[in-house]
């Protein structure tokens, strides 16, 4: 049972007469035949989701507007934002979302993922925020830096 897994360079321009342009081709090197069916299935799932780029794709599609409403409910829980009038001769600052699909180690799609972001880069600090946000490591971090420390035997402060 053979995948036909063509689809996956559509997105590259393959020159018709490689010998006078390229001398070593990649399509002569490069083949999904050798491929265990179990990573055809992983590159195949990894192709066939796509991810939107703007609102208005994931808008018409149920799982990504799922993972917006999980994403605003998230944030709305932890407090991100307080709602309060605009001052005078102010504008408001934009955001965007961002989308990415979640896999599992078998090529199966775990979830969707929405994000909310600001749009910060046209703010200055004292202006128009006082507080930034640091990101927390992961335990599985603090364990590969501990663990580093050991075996080259590093001084931890």
């Amino acid at each position: 049972m053979g995948v036909n897994l063509s689809f996956l360079l559509k997105d590259y321009h393959i020159f018709s007469n490689t010998s006078k342009v390229v001398k070593h081709p990649i399509e002569s090197y490069v083949s999904y035949s050798r491929l265990s069916p179990h990573f055809k299935k992983v590159i195949c799932s990894l192709n066939s989701n796509k991810e939107p780029t703007t609102y208005e794709e994931a808008a018409c599609i149920n799982e990504w507007c799922v993972a917006m409403n999980e994403e605003i409910q998230a944030l709305e829980r932890n407090g991100t934002w307080t709602v309060l009038d605009l001052p005078p001769n102010k504008s408001t600052m934009g955001c965007k979302w961002v989308y990415k699909v979640k896999f599992r180690v078998d090529g199966t799609v775990e979830r969707h993922k929405a994000r909310l972001v600001a749009k910060g880069y046209t703010q200055m600090e004292g202006l128009y925020f006082l507080d930034t946000f640091s990101p927390v490591a992961k335990l599985t971090t603090i364990r590969l830096l501990l663990s580093l420390a050991a075996i080259n035997r590093w001084y931890l402060k």
